[in-house]
């Protein structure tokens, strides 16, 4: 599994969890790291057959960033809206991305007891980032379950560094995928029926 992590953070010097996952992503083999800010400059402009081309060598896309008023930071949008294009994500003859894995890696100022009905964010965070859940399947990807890091504004240096190993576990956890999980959980239950089969028998 090829796996392309894309970093959205506005100011990676300046930030305490974002940058520490970058950091970690980038001593890992395996994983191809971008840092979209880098690349699209002040104008957020991107080459699109070049980051088409890394999304089509792929199978499993990160999008790593700081939750940003309940989305994402303005230069990955500007980067979806460039490189998921008309013919190649989407519409009649856009099936390129079909069959890759989506992943979220982000953070939270807020605690996570905050993102709940009830809580003063009101909202999930699985109800919040429903619009990347969309884009995974009007792509034909298969939407895995997010790493969401919570309470970044009052994280002590210790928890950001656990936080490290926890995502870059997550990230290369190869049974993420629903389809896996449920493959496995099929076959065990078919094994299961088997056996008591057999013994009834």
């Amino acid at each position: 599994m090829k796996t392309l992590v894309l970093t959205a953070h506005p100011d990676l010097s300046t930030s305490r969890i974002n940058r520490k996952w970058f950091e970690i992503f980038a001593e890992t083999d395996g994983i191809t790291l971008l840092d979209l800010t880098r690349l699209g400059g002040p104008t957020l402009s991107f080459n699109v057959a070049e980051q088409q081309d890394f999304l089509l060598a792929h199978d499993r896309i990160v999008f790593q960033f700081p939750l940003y008023w309940y989305s994402a930071p303005p230069v990955l949008k500007a980067w979806m809206d460039q490189v998921l294009t008309y013919g190649f994500a989407y519409g009649p003859s856009g099936t390129k991305l079909a069959g890759k894995e989506l992943l979220l890696a982000t953070s939270t100022g807020g605690p996570e007891d905050s993102y709940h009905a009830g809580g003063y964010n009101n909202f999930s965070m699985d109800e919040l980032l429903k619009p990347f859940q969309q884009t995974a399947l009007l792509t034909g990807m298969t939407y895995l379950r997010p790493f969401v890091f919570h309470g970044a504004a009052v994280a002590s240096d210790e928890d950001v560094i656990a936080s490290q190993t926890a995502l870059l576990t997550h990230v290369q956890d190869p049974e993420l995928s629903p389809i896996i999980k449920k493959a496995r959980l099929d076959k065990m239950l078919e094994e299961d029926a088997k056996l008591a089969a057999r013994v009834s028998a």
